[in-house]
């Protein structure tokens, strides 16, 4: 629960009431719980990750699950009739993670966000009891959105993980190599490639950001802030004229600022 001042989003808007906030710190305890062990933990990470869907099934079936978080989530689940899936698609895009260090096409990059971040959006939509097919399609687009802009922001991060999310073909279109990365080098190759995923991302943002006149009041201005944070994300990185190898581009102050004047923008404008 301490990363969740560094995201690019508010993790539980203070527009919202009380109770939602408090689900929603524990749908976020969860995910956090799972990219840990993911990406952190020591040993063997798939048999972590089974013993964490284990938990989910004691969620589900019942029973009492033996770790903090999972046990703060249960309230969570019963309140909301909350399905298992979405829960059980984060542990998979984990369990991805061990085996898959790169992705070929750009179609395979958005089936693992699928996995490991429109499920999110699914779980946020069944605590705003919300989740409509037609929601959830808008929803798809803003999570994979967000994703790709956490991708774009941690490529030299990724890579020392062993890990490369750029699709190897939009790689190849470019002229970059793995080594540019490992290296450092924001060539004028890699930036227009950084550019060329940066208007992608953006172009998701701009399909799912209908999501917001769904809804009204502070879920309005909520849902409003998780586009706004992350299209303040891929700002900075232009700012940073696509070089994401030698410096870390994130919003800042100013840019939070803006992306709150964006928000309320997005909400008068619908």
């Amino acid at each position: 629960m301490q990363r969740a001042g560094g995201e690019n989003f508010p993790v539980a808007s203070l527009a919202l009431p009380g109770d939602l906030r408090r689900h929603l710190r524990h749908i976020y305890g969860f995910a956090r719980l799972t990219d840990q062990l993911g990406d952190y933990a020591h040993g063997d990470r798939l048999a972590l990750l089974d013993w964490l869907e284990g938990e989910v099934d004691a969620v589900y079936a019942g029973g009492l699950p033996s770790h903090a978080v999972m046990r703060r989530l249960t309230p969570t689940v019963l309140r909301y009739d909350i399905p298992d899936a979405p829960f059980r698609a984060l542990i998979q895009a984990n369990r991805q993670d061990q085996r898959v260090a790169s992705y070929a096409t750009f179609d395979e990059l958005r089936a693992y966000c699928a996995l490991s971040a429109n499920p999110v959006g699914q779980l946020v939509l069944h605590v705003f009891e919300a989740a409509a097919p037609e929601r959830v399609w808008l929803s798809n687009h803003v999570c994979t959105a967000l994703q790709l802009t956490e991708h774009w922001q941690d490529v030299a991060e990724d890579q020392a993980m062993g890990r490369v999310y750029l699709p190897q073909e939009d790689m190849a279109r470019f002229g970059c190599s793995v080594d540019d990365i490992a290296q450092r080098r924001p060539t004028r190759a890699f930036r227009a490639l950084m550019r060329f995923e940066v208007e992608r991302a953006e172009r998701f943002f701009e399909r799912g950001a209908p999501l917001v006149r769904t809804f009204r009041g502070a879920r309005a201005l909520a849902v409003g802030a998780f586009i706004e944070g992350g299209r303040a994300a891929l700002r900075a990185i232009r700012g940073a004229e696509f070089d994401v190898l030698t410096q870390s581009p994130r919003p800042g102050l100013p840019g939070t600022a803006r992306a709150a004047a964006r928000t309320l923008r997005l909400l008068l404008d619908w």
